[in-house]
């Protein structure tokens, strides 16, 4: 049965280290993991979470980008298991926006991110697939795959002018909400 796991926040070293390769997708620890990081991502209200967030050192993170309180505007995509995961192909456009993160609870920071990738992972089922990202997504992505490599979203910041806290950023999103209509 699936269990919420602890999230680790900025500061411990976990989330400052390299990620392991995966060696055996189907071992029922890694099964479990993913299954744990599916529930804990969900109950936490994130787009994403990597396993070394959950005190794992190994290469893989869960995609689940769907609309919710700490992110309205998120597009919706079933929730995904990404394992031993290769950005292949980055866009020379680079996108400027608000990103958060579990382990850095209550601020947003602007970060560049690529606009568009092309990656080849190991799904939970063991397949190796390939995919092209765009936006939102390849914005999520690529955050993930950082925690993988041991970057926090702060260390791709130009400034930390850019820095606000989640409850500002909730109010650009209501005011950005009201000048829509």
């Amino acid at each position: 049965m699936a269990i919420i796991r602890q999230v680790a926040e900025l500061g411990h070293p976990v989330l400052r280290n390299q990620a392991v390769k995966v060696e055996e997708v189907n071992d029922p620890s890694i099964q479990s993991l993913i299954d744990d990081m599916l529930v804990t991502v969900s109950e936490s209200n994130g787009a994403g979470i990597a396993a070394p967030q959950v005190y794992e050192s190994v290469q893989i993170f869960i995609m689940a980008s769907i609309p919710n309180p700490r992110y309205p505007n998120a597009p919706e995509m079933e929730p995904t298991a990404i394992i031993n995961p290769e950005i292949l192909w980055c866009s020379e456009e680079r996108d400027k926006d608000w990103e958060g993160c579990l382990s850095v609870p209550c601020i947003r920071g602007l970060v560049s991110r690529h606009q568009e990738i092309r990656v080849r992972y190991t799904m939970k089922d063991g397949r190796q697939t390939e995919q092209t990202f765009n936006d939102f997504l390849a914005r999520l992505f690529q955050h993930e795959y950082d925690h993988l490599k041991g970057i926090s979203f702060l260390d791709r910041m130009d400034t930390t002018q850019e820095i606000i806290t989640e409850k500002m950023f909730q109010k650009l999103v209501e005011q950005a909400r009201q000048s829509e209509e």
